[in-house]
């Protein structure tokens, strides 16, 4: 059985920066694009952007442009999530996701059908 599985999360001052990790089982993640989303007490789950096989990447929310980027260590079978100058409305559950698919389906969490099982993120001081 596929299994993702995030890690990195954590309590970071507003302004810092953290790596967050997808590593799967079962499955080679260079073949696929993976997303990723977050989603924030009472609200619903957001997709904040995705990288492709190809590893172009597509974002989701106009909030973190210029601040997160994705990329891939296909050594270690992992993609990461790299947040910087974070903020405290960027605290939430990231996951990461898949399709199972080359290219990055739209930004609804419909669109994908494997999860994560989540990792926290806090911003603040």
């Amino acid at each position: 059985q596929v299994q993702l599985v995030e890690s990195g999360g954590g309590l970071v001052q507003p302004g810092g920066s953290l790596r967050l990790s997808c590593a799967a089982s079962g499955a080679r993640l260079n073949y696929y694009a993976i997303g990723w989303f977050r989603q924030a007490p009472g609200k619903e789950r957001e997709g904040v952007l995705c990288i492709s096989s190809r590893d172009d990447t597509t974002v989701y929310t106009d909030s973190v442009k210029g601040r997160f980027t994705s990329s891939r260590d296909n050594a270690k079978n992992t993609v990461y999530l790299q947040m910087n100058s974070l903020k405290p409305e960027d605290t939430a559950v990231y996951y990461c996701a898949t399709r199972w698919i080359s290219y990055c389906p739209g930004p609804k969490s419909g669109n994908y059908d494997s999860w994560g099982q989540g990792t926290q993120v806090t911003v603040s001081s």
